[in-house]
């Protein structure tokens, strides 16, 4: 919807009374082709692509919740696509290339930067490693850029560069094409062309219960009644083990917070999306002029969506010691999504041993950054009942099989990013 400056104006001092919903609030049907559980980026992708790309659109998407208000409001926006084996390097730049159209494709403003980021790198062997990863990517067409210390001063010129530091910077490998997003308007985009699509997306409508025959899931308990269901979808990101609990599946997969902050608003400081591999702290900064920033995850199991001191400390002290004007910045606000982390740092996008009934989970710190791609792949394998080529390395069976795609810094490994 497009708007006149005198529009925007009168809404504005209205309270924005005249505007309409982006999506509908239905009542849940007695029964769905499909149903995701899970209303967050991941879900909503899913049922966007099942309506626009397969001609699926008796689904219902459902939600504990309100829409933007999970995982997909709890993280730090970055985007990027660096990652080195195939089957992780493939798939998240398949995802990069739907976020390069998405605000096209949507017809909504997902405010998508490419900024760019760049991982430092602070001696020899961090830099054979990254030089390995940047090679790699190019293998796979990925954008890939080595800097040496100079290069690093140029784009970033407020870190400590001083040999005394405790790590000190030698370098860093950048993917030009990486940024951020606006995290809630990529939900509320993918809701609302899933809307226009006929999806029904149910807020307020927690999942309860899995009902079974057998190895077929017929429907869903939720707290507003049971729900039919020809195949059923599962996104829900830190919640995944326990909805699976509901069919007694027990997965290779453990739920963590992972905090993140945001200062005060100042001038353009961090163009880029920087991460610092010696204390695995990553800085990016937001339109509003707030540094956002986070570290490593907490390392005991929870589902608690809240922080704590020393997780905070730790974080900060690997922060003030990259840039130390960092320490005159106050902190506004602090945040914690629940992230199910996977045994090998590579999500879980597959079939189950239950005939109908999908899993999308384990995304250890990729989450965000697969939104569309996610969607995409996940949507074809419901549609089709198998894999899309891109996800067909993502089995659950993996575990089992001992085919796992360990892929060092992408998941629950302590300082590395």
């Amino acid at each position: 919807m497009h708007y006149s400056a005198l529009s925007l104006v009168k809404h504005a001092l209205t309270g924005n009374r005249g505007w309409t919903r982006a999506w509908r609030n239905p009542e849940p049907k007695k029964r769905y082709d499909v149903i995701i559980i899970g209303g967050g980026g991941h879900g909503l992708a899913t049922a966007y692509y099942l309506a626009r790309l397969h001609g699926i659109t008796n689904v219902a998407v459902l939600e504990k919740g309100y829409i933007g208000g999970g995982n997909t409001g709890r993280n730090t926006t970055i985007v990027r696509s660096n990652y080195m084996l195939n089957a992780n390097s493939q798939f998240y730049e398949h995802s990069m290339k739907l976020w390069e159209g998405l605000s096209r494709e949507l017809n909504y403003n997902v405010m998508f930067s490419q900024r760019g980021i760049i991982n430092l790198f602070h001696n020899d062997p961090q830099r054979d490693a990254f030089a390995r990863r940047g090679n790699a990517m190019r293998l796979n067409g990925v954008d890939a850029v080595m800097h040496d210390l100079d290069g690093v001063r140029k784009l970033l010129p407020h870190l400590d560069f001083s040999k005394n530091t405790r790590f000190p910077v030698t370098g860093g490998l950048a993917q030009p094409r990486g940024g951020t997003a606006r995290h809630d308007a990529v939900a509320w985009g993918y809701a609302r062309g899933a809307d226009r699509l006929g999806v029904d997306i149910i807020q307020r409508c927690e999942v309860t219960g899995i009902k079974r025959d057998g190895d077929k899931v017929l429907g869903v308990e939720t707290s507003r009644g049971f729900i039919g269901a020809g195949q059923v979808g599962v996104a829900v990101a830190g919640n995944t083990s326990r909805v699976f609990d509901m069919v007694g599946m027990k997965l290779p997969i453990e739920s963590h917070v992972l905090q993140a902050y945001v200062t005060e608003a100042i001038k353009p400081l961090v163009d880029t999306v920087c991460t610092f591999g010696a204390g695995h702290f990553y800085i990016s900064q937001s339109d509003k002029g707030g540094l956002v920033f986070g570290g490593d995850l907490d390392g005991y199991n929870t589902y608690a969506q809240r922080g704590n001191l020393p997780t905070f400390n730790h974080v900060v002290a690997g922060g003030v010691t990259m840039m130390p004007c960092l320490a005159r910045l106050r902190i506004l606000r602090q945040w914690g999504g629940v992230v199910d982390m996977s045994m090998d740092g590579t999500p879980i996008i597959s079939k189950t041993s239950i005939d109908n009934l999908y899993i999308n989970g384990g995304w250890c710190y990729g989450g965000f950054k697969a939104t569309p791609g996610s969607g995409w792949v996940f949507a074809h394998t419901i549609a089709h009942d198998k894999a899309h080529k891109l996800n067909r390395d993502f089995k659950l069976e993996r575990f089992r099989e001992g085919s796992l795609i360990d892929e060092k810094g992408a998941g629950a490994i302590p300082n590395a990013h």
